[in-house]
Formats: structure tokens, C-alpha cells, sequence
């Protein structure tokens, strides 16, 4: 069976754990710096290529720092993402604001630090235009419906989902939005999520590619950029290998070539909006067997829960699971590991073959560096716990603190029951 690797020892683990009780996230500050790098170097070739990072894969400030160190920007979606990134001084066009059912203030805030916008539907125009204005710059989410197979668990298939505009719609809020101003245009699709095949981006590239091709012959609209969104997903299995980078970023290369320079369209500027690829891999759930059970199956009780990662769940998602001190030992026990909600899905693992588990035994869930904590949620009075950074030099930095019992209650008012 392929190994899934932690960045710390045992030993090192056990020093960080006197310090910072269970459960706790902790993410890998120097192997998320080389996979931007290695991102960006992907891209090299294309013009004034950009990373918006989607914000809600993990919205932390030290870590959106960090990429902004590393030259990415910020995918948004919501107010807080639009303040977090402009607490740490990501704003202008380094901003991407996409969001769905979108009220006026989010339009607002993305006008104010003058993001770039990407209406998710052809009726926002005359909303935006009313609440906050239309910008020089915009952008539209198209979404191809039964013109573009693929899909899965997470998005469906497209014409299934709720994002976007349809092809006829695209040409029409095209015309709008000029007849109202604006003077600078992008194009932006999502089609899918967490896919590890690299010809579905490539193959999405030229079908945004001829369709910058026909906006320019038929309405006269020249493309500023294409965002080809997100979606490249990570080897949550042991046995699954990761997106070849150097291979996609070639193959939207050749596209480019194909396509966009016959056109006379070059250049123009390629931009991506990942979270999980470029920061799940890299973060770590560790948690703490309270109990055990044994019924009609083995019940491992550790004392995190689905509220610091939902996506087990959720979709069923498959995460791996090192059990500290045993990882050569023969996995010929099956548990269902659990959480404490009052809700049978509550489970990180399910039948999942697994070295012997004694009471007091750190377990590491993998890959929870992207919607693992940003997930999170309160039921059953349940706590958030904490984020920790593992920095270059080896050293733990909390990131954020576990929430407390006066956090929890800090909305409500006891004084006035009366």
C-alpha cells in the first residue's frame, strides 16, 4: 500500500501536543510555499498569469500571507473572504469576487477595494448597476450545461447546477454591460470539483478558448482574461497520484498556441482560482481516542467530531488516517472512527482497516487543508478547535485559537428571560 507521509516525528508531534491540546488542525507552511511555486512555474508561459486562491478552502490570514508572499491573489465570495483579503492587503484586481445570490453590500465591498467582479447570472446586471454601480472591468461565470460533459459529486453535472449563464445568456450580458459602461471584459467557468484528470482542464480550456474566439467575431468583445477556475483536485487515497502541473500547464499551452494567437487574441492573460490543490495535501486533523465500543461493528470515539471536518459526511469523502507509533503495523483491525454529535454520520472512517487502536492513541487525519476547518460549525454546542502553522524553521504558531464556551454564547442573552 503507497504511504501517505507526515511532516513532523512522532516525537515532534507529541512536543507540539503538550503544548496545544487535541484536537487541532496544523498546516505545513514550507511544502504549501512549493506547491504555489510550483503552480506559477506551471503557467510561466502565459501572459501575466494568476492564482486567485479561493479563500474559502481555508480563510486564515496567515495563510492567505503567505500566498500573497508567493504572488497569488484572492478568489472571494462573500463579505468576510473580501475582508480577509483586504486585511491583508490583497485588494484592486488582485481580487476575484464570484459569488451566487449575492446581496447588495458584498457588491458594495467588492466595488470599494475594486475587485474584479464575475456576475453569476445575467439578471445581477441591473442589481449591481442599482447597488453599487457598474465597473470599468467584469467578468461572467459561464456554465456550458448539456454542450459540456463531466461533473461529479461535489458541483453535478453543469446543466444540473445552480452557477452561471447559459451560452445565449453570455452573448446577451455581454451587450448589456458595454451598453452600460464597461469597457474591460473576462470570462470565467467552475465546472467541477477534486478532479484528478488533467485532460478535462485542458479539454475546458479550449472550450473557453473558442468561445473568446466567438465573442470577438460576433460582438466585437476582446477578452481582457479567461479564468479557467478550480477543481484540480488531490490524492485523498493513497494509491491515487496527484494533477501532473507541468503537464496541464503544457497542454493549456498548446491550446494557446492553437487557438488564441490565429485568432489574434494573444495575449491574453490565464488565470486559475484553486484552494484544494494548492493547500489541502498540506494540512493535518489530530485528534485523540477517548473511547472504544464494540457492538454489532468496532467504534474508535476520538475527541474531534464532523464539526472540525464535515466532508467524511457529507459527500463520504475518503481521508486517510495514520494511527502515531503503529504506521508499520499490520492493519488487520476494522473501525468506524467517530465523533461525538448526535448524528450516525458523524464518522471519519467507515469499515476502514486499521492498525489496533488502544484508548489515548494520536490518530493523524490527512488532507484536511482545504474545507476541513472553513467547514466547520457549532451543532450540539460543539467547539471549533484550533489552527496551527508549522513554520519553515520547524516552530508551531497558533493561527487561531479554539473557540470557548463564552465565544459560543457571546450572541445570545441570558439577562432577558423573563
Amino acid at each position: 500500500m503507497a504511504v501517505k507521509e507526515l511532516p513532523f516525528t512522532q516525537e515532534e508531534l507529541m512536543k507540539i501536543i503538550q503544548e496545544h491540546s487535541t484536537p487541532f488542525h496544523i498546516y505545513d507552511e514550507q511544502a504549501i510555499r512549493k506547491n504555489a511555486q510550483r503552480l506559477k512555474e506551471a503557467f510561466a508561459w502565459a501572459p501575466e498569469f494568476k492564482e486567485y486562491f479561493a479563500v474559502k478552502a481555508l480563510p486564515n490570514p496567515h495563510i492567505l500571507k503567505i500566498l500573497k508572499e508567493e504572488g497569488f491573489g484572492a478568489d472571494c465570495s462573500s463579505l468576510a473572504e473580501l475582508v480577509l483579503a483586504e486585511k491583508v492587503q490583497i485588494t484592486g484586481e488582485n481580487i476575484m469576487f464570484t459569488s451566487n445570490n449575492t446581496p447588495a453590500e458584498e457588491f458594495q465591498k467588492a466595488r470599494e477595494l475594486s475587485a474584479i467582479i464575475n456576475l453569476d447570472d445575467i439578471s445581477h446586471i441591473e442589481y449591481l448597476e442599482e447597488h453599487a454601480g457598474i465597473p470599468e472591468i467584469i467578468s461572467f461565470r459561464y456554465n456550458p450545461g448539456p454542450l459540456r460533459s463531466g461533473g461529479n459529486a461535489i458541483i453535478g453535472n453543469p446543466e444540473d447546477a445552480k452557477y452561471g449563464l447559459t451560452k445565449e445568456q453570455l452573448f446577451q450580458a455581454y451587450e448589456k454591460v458595454r451598453d452600460k459602461g464597461a469597457r474591460r471584459f473576462g470570462l470565467h467557468t467552475m465546472i467541477i470539483s477534486n478532479e484528478l484528470n488533467p485532460n478535462f482542464f485542458i479539454e475546458t480550456a479550449h472550450m473557453m478558448f473558442d468561445l473568446a474566439i466567438e465573442l470577438r467575431e460576433k460582438l466585437g468583445i476582446h477578452l481582457e482574461f479567461v479564468n479557467l477556475g478550480g477543481g484540480i483536485g488531490i490524492p485523498y487515497r493513497p494509491e491515487e497520484e496527484p494533477v501532473d502541473l507541468e503537464y496541464l500547464g503544457e497542454g493549456v499551452r498548446k491550446a494557446y498556441e492553437e487557438k488564441i494567437r490565429p485568432a489574434g487574441l494573444d495575449p491574453l492573460k490565464i488565470y486559475l482560482e484553486c484552494g484544494r490543490m494548492v493547500t489541502g495535501p498540506y494540512g493535518y486533523l489530530v485528534t485523540k481516542v477517548l473511547h472504544k465500543k464494540d457492538i454489532y461493528r468496532q467504534y474508535v470515539g476520538v475527541d474531534a467530531s464532523m464539526s472540525d471536518l464535515m466532508r467524511p459526511g457529507l459527500y463520504g469523502a475518503y481521508h486517510h488516517i495514520t494511527v502515531i507509533g503503529k504506521e508499520n503495523w499490520e492493519r488487520d483491525h476494522v473501525y468506524d472512527v467517530t465523533g461525538g454529535l448526535c448524528e450516525n454520520n458523524d464518522k471519519f472512517a467507515i469499515e476502514r482497516n486499521l492498525p489496533l487502536i488502544d484508548i489515548g492513541d494520536i490518530l493523524v487525519i490527512h488532507d484536511t487543508g482545504a474545507h476541513g476547518h472553513a467547514m466547520g460549525f457549532n451543532y450540539n454546542g460543539r467547539l471549533r478547535h484550533a489552527e496551527l502553522l508549522l513554520r519553515i524553521d520547524g516552530s508551531v504558531k497558533m493561527i487561531r485559537r479554539a473557540e470557548t464556551l463564552e465565544d459560543y454564547f457571546a450572541t445570545l442573552d441570558f439577562q432577558d428571560l423573563d
